[in-house]
């Protein structure tokens, strides 16, 4: 079923989560150990996120240096299958930019349509780690509305070869990301959110935004959003506090805000697991109010610890 059809016949605030894929080397087991104890929450659907390719350089003989192509989690596919086959559960895998041509990706939405996935979630992806700034695969995408209008093309019949005939076109529920504090590459808010509406005019279905621990950011960028003619839903992203180091990591990686009331409280800790209860006990006070907000899902980023939302979850839902 579709993201958007789960939003319209649900009755309350809905519970999704998003799960990391297991480092190379490790089993499926690692991913049912983050889902099982969030499954009493009945999630309509389950977003895998997707790692774009990294390279590393050996050293070979006489000197030379090779540059090797490696992943450090496997693709999505499989975990996606795994994931429907195990709870019966819709999961949406996430389609990136980086590292991928413009057939490749197409090849890649086949396979998630065969396998009956009706959900993609888009997103252009961050840059290499060696690049400073993204640079896209060559015959690949450049920006996320990019991904937007293949799949937009594929949902209408259309395929890079338009020698095709009797083509079956696909049926694919599109969701792109949002940012209530905006891009960090973005000049100002406005701006942003602009680039998102050409994402919706082009076709998204829905917004799921990226993590926020200050309500009044999404209040705000809802109002921003439907004040610029944006309608589909706008999911909010939650993910609580669990560690001091993360607030300085957190706005350095992410580009968000960390209210000072939340910053002293974690000052105050002695131990990570007196920051986990302060992240806690502030996510379930943020949870119950987007719920008055009328928020129409609560989407955990559980980053493979399930320990942290299934307490959430547990006082919220």
């Amino acid at each position: 079923m579709k993201v958007t059809e789960h939003l319209a016949k649900a009755k309350k605030t809905l519970f999704s989560i998003e799960i990391l894929p297991p480092l190379k080397g490790k089993s499926i087991q690692s991913i049912f150990n983050t889902i099982d104890p969030l499954m009493e929450f009945k999630p309509p659907f389950i977003d895998v996120t997707y790692h774009r390719e990294e390279y590393i350089y050996k050293k070979r003989d006489g000197g030379f240096l090779e540059r090797i192509s490696v992943r450090k989690r496997p693709g999505t596919v499989g975990i996606c299958a795994a994931i429907i086959n195990r709870y019966k559960t819709d999961a949406v895998p996430h389609i990136i930019c980086g590292g991928f041509t413009r057939e490749e990706t197409e090849d890649a939405l086949i396979d998630l349509s065969f396998l009956g996935i009706d959900n993609v979630l888009l997103l252009r992806g961050d840059a290499q780690k060696n690049e400073q700034q993204f640079v896209p695969e060559k015959g690949g995408h450049h920006y996320a509305l990019d991904l937007v209008n293949q799949v937009v093309n594929l949902n209408n019949g259309k395929f890079i070869d338009e020698d095709l005939k009797d083509v079956e076109p696909t049926n694919l529920c599109i969701g792109v990301a949002g940012y209530p504090e905006k891009h960090f590459e973005a000049p100002n808010l406005d701006v942003d959110i602009n680039y998102l509406k050409k994402k919706v005019d082009a076709g998204a279905h829905y917004i799921v935004t990226q993590m926020f621990f200050d309500n009044k950011k999404y209040e705000k960028f809802v109002t921003k959003c439907r004040d610029a003619g944006i309608t589909v839903p706008i999911i909010p992203g939650l993910k609580p506090m669990s560690t001091k180091k993360q607030l300085t990591i957190l706005p350095k990686t992410f580009s968000i805000d960390i209210p000072i009331e939340l910053h002293n409280e974690i000052e105050k800790c002695n131990t990570d697991d007196e920051v986990k209860q302060v992240g806690v006990e502030w996510s379930i006070n943020q949870s119950k109010g987007l719920i008055k907000m009328g928020a129409p899902c609560l989407h955990f980023y559980t980053m493979g610890n399930p320990d942290n939302i299934r307490k959430i979850a547990s006082a919220v839902f």
